[in-house]
């Protein structure tokens, strides 16, 4: 019988005491790319110029497209609900192993290959176990393919909608046949929204992320879940595109993301973890923290 969540250890629900003291040790020296990156050099990382994958591209014209505020909104109010199936966790990485996600140029890899790879590389750092889960779930959000959902409303690079998009964004040609490209509503640099709003109040592209870190706000450290919610934000947390939409407090976060990042990244190899000899720990981890059902 899992623990319930008022049963759970106060480190497992709020253990940003004792990460004051991880922080000064740890935040200040970031992973090294390089000591992650084991198949390829991180400059052979996100080409987007020339990805190894024709999909990439075609991806990105249909995101670009269809990734608009309305189509934002509607998506939140269908999916947040949670209404669509619950089951346990093991079963949606029971799916994400038939997912090859489009949107990445770097893995050919199944989806729960890739966060194997991310959630050890994290583990051989020595950080501690919430961020290791929080690598193994950080892109269990794509089973919105399961319901139906193209991949480009499940995947990708994510960025605001209700305000101009920045050429910073990958593909940024691709906006122009967006619908809220032309309308004055959206196409401005705050667009709906006022300078320094926070990120709580801006409305991302659909995806994966948005999804997970819903699904996981109980259960998981904030830092934690600015990881699950901002990974994609590639415009954002590489570029500093929209640093007059983010609060004071959403900078302070975004050093828990630049920290993720280069393990999300990076880890991706052709070589699948060994699944036989990590499954006891991630079983145990899994049960730490998280209930025996998700809703979906």
């Amino acid at each position: 019988m899992l623990p319930a969540t008022d049963e759970l250890s106060q480190s497992a629900l709020n253990p940003l005491k004792s990460l004051d003291v991880w922080e000064d040790d740890v935040l200040e020296r970031y992973p090294d790319p390089e000591s992650i990156a084991t198949d390829k050099s991180t400059e052979a990382y996100r080409n987007y110029e020339s990805p190894e994958r024709d999909t990439v591209r075609e991806f990105y014209r249909l995101n670009h497209t269809y990734q608009s505020y309305d189509f934002v909104l509607s998506k939140k109010a269908n999916y947040l609900k949670f209404d669509k199936k619950e089951m346990p966790v093991w079963d949606a990485f029971q799916f994400l192993n038939q997912l090859v996600d489009d949107s990445d140029p770097d893995t050919d890899l199944d989806q729960f290959q890739h966060l194997l790879q991310t959630s050890e590389a994290i583990r051989r750092d020595g950080h501690p176990d919430w961020m290791v889960l929080t690598g193994l779930l950080h892109d269990m959000g794509k089973v919105l393919c399961l319901f139906g959902e193209p991949q480009w409303a499940a995947v990708g690079d994510t960025f605001p909608v209700g305000c101009a998009f920045s050429d910073k964004i990958v593909y940024p040609e691709f906006f122009k046949d967006s619908p809220d490209y032309d309308d004055e509503r959206y196409n401005t640099k705050y667009g709906v929204y006022s300078p320094n709003c926070g990120l709580d109040n801006v409305h991302l592209s659909w995806g994966h992320d948005e999804y997970v870190y819903h699904m996981m706000k109980d259960y998981l450290p904030e830092p934690g879940l600015y990881m699950l919610r901002y990974h994609s934000f590639y415009a954002q947390h590489r570029e500093h595109a929209y640093d007059h939409l983010m609060s004071a407090h959403d900078h302070e976060m975004f050093k828990w993301v630049d920290l993720f990042n280069p393990y999300d990244l990076y880890s991706k190899n052709p070589t699948p973890p060994n699944w036989v000899e990590l499954k006891p720990y991630y079983e145990a981890l899994i049960k730490k923290y998280l209930p025996a059902t998700l809703r979906f």
